[in-house]
C-alpha cells in the first residue's frame, strides 16, 4: 500500500515518459498536448495513484501505456477528458436557437433532433431542453412534436452524472438565473437540486469518442460542438467536421465554440454572422 503523503517524487515525470503518455492519448482519443502540460497531466493523473495502488506517476503511466491495463487505461482517458461547463454557456447560441432555428422547425410533423457532442456533466444538453420548453412556452403550438436532444461523451464517469440529472449549490451558480434554477429544479436535499423530468425526458446520453463513427446516432438538425475541436490536432478537427456533415439532415446547423473556427478544414458548411455570435450551416 501507499504510505505517507506523495512526495514530489512520487509525482515526477520524464519528458520521454510524458511524451509517451501524449502520444497515447493522442491515439485514444485525438486529444493533443501540448510542450507545456505536464502540470495537467500531474493533477489530473495523481488521484489515480492511490485508486490503483501505485506509488509513483511514472509507474502509473508506465502501467497505462500496456494494452492488458483496460481499467487503468479507461480511468486515465476519463481523468484527462473531463471538463468544467456551465449552464447556457456563452448565451448566444440558446438564444439563437429560440429566435433563428427553432422558428425554422416549427411547423416541423417530428421532433427537431440535436447533438450535444462533448456533453461534460449535462449542463449544456440540458440547458437545450430547457431552451426548447421555453420557445414551446411562448410560441403555444409550435414545435408540437418538441425536440429529441442526445448528449455524448468519452467519460463514463460523466455520463453517469448526466443521467443522474442532479447537481450541487456549486455547479447551480455557474450560469443560472434563480428564474431558471426555480422553473426546471426540485430540491432534492442536502444542497442538490435535480433537472424536473419534462426536460430530463427530453434528453439521452450516450457514451461516445468523437474519433469513432457517429453512424448509428442517426441524422440531426443541429450538432453542439463547442470548445473541444480546440484539444485535437487539423487533421483530426478536419475529419471531425466532415463526420459532422454527414450527421447532419440538409441544412442543418453545427454549432463551434467562439474561439473555434472552421476555416481550412472543410468545404461543406458555409458560416452564418448572427448579432451576436456565428453559426455554420450544411450547404445544400
Amino acid at each position: 500500500m501507499i504510505s505517507g503523503g506523495k512526495t514530489l517524487e512520487n509525482k515526477h515525470l520524464e519528458q520521454s515518459e510524458y511524451d509517451q503518455f501524449r502520444t497515447f492519448l493522442e491515439q485514444q482519443c485525438g486529444i493533443v498536448l501540448g510542450d507545456n502540460k505536464l502540470y495537467l497531466v500531474k493533477s489530473r493523473l495523481a488521484p489515480l495513484m492511490s485508486r490503483f495502488n501505485v506509488d509513483s506517476l511514472s509507474s502509473l503511466v508506465s502501467k497505462t501505456l500496456s494494452p492488458h491495463e483496460r481499467q487503468l487505461r479507461a480511468a486515465v482517458v476519463d481523468a484527462m477528458t473531463t471538463n468544467e461547463t456551465l449552464w447556457f454557456r456563452d448565451q448566444y447560441p440558446f438564444e439563437l436557437l429560440k429566435k433563428k432555428i427553432f422558428p425554422e422547425f416549427k411547423d416541423l410533423r417530428r421532433p427537431v433532433k440535436i447533438w450535444s457532442a462533448a456533453s461534460s456533466s449535462g449542463q449544456e444538453p440540458y440547458s437545450i431542453a430547457m431552451s426548447t420548453s421555453e420557445y414551446q412556452s411562448l410560441n403555444p403550438g409550435a414545435l408540437k412534436m418538441g425536440a429529441q436532444v442526445i448528449g455524448t461523451d468519452i467519460s463514463n464517469t460523466m455520463l453517469d452524472m448526466c443521467k443522474n440529472a442532479e447537481y450541487d449549490a456549486l455547479a447551480l451558480a455557474r450560469g443560472l438565473s434563480p428564474e431558471r434554477r426555480k422553473k426546471f429544479f426540485m430540491d432534492s436535499g442536502n444542497g442538490m437540486a435535480k433537472v424536473v423530468d419534462p426536460v430530463r425526458k427530453m434528453v439521452n446520453f450516450r457514451h461516445l469518442n468523437l474519433l469513432d463513427s457517429y453512424a448509428l446516432l442517426g441524422k440531426f438538425d443541429v450538432i453542439f460542438c463547442r470548445n473541444v475541436l480546440i484539444y485535437f490536432s487539423p487533421e483530426v478537427k478536419a475529419k471531425i467536421i466532415s463526420q459532422f456533415a454527414q450527421a447532419l439532415n440538409p441544412n442543418g446547423y453545427l454549432f463551434l465554440g467562439a474561439s473555434e473556427s472552421m476555416a481550412g478544414l472543410s468545404d461543406d458548411f458555409e458560416m452564418l454572422r448572427c448579432n451576436p455570435g456565428i453559426i455554420y450551416q450544411k450547404k445544400s
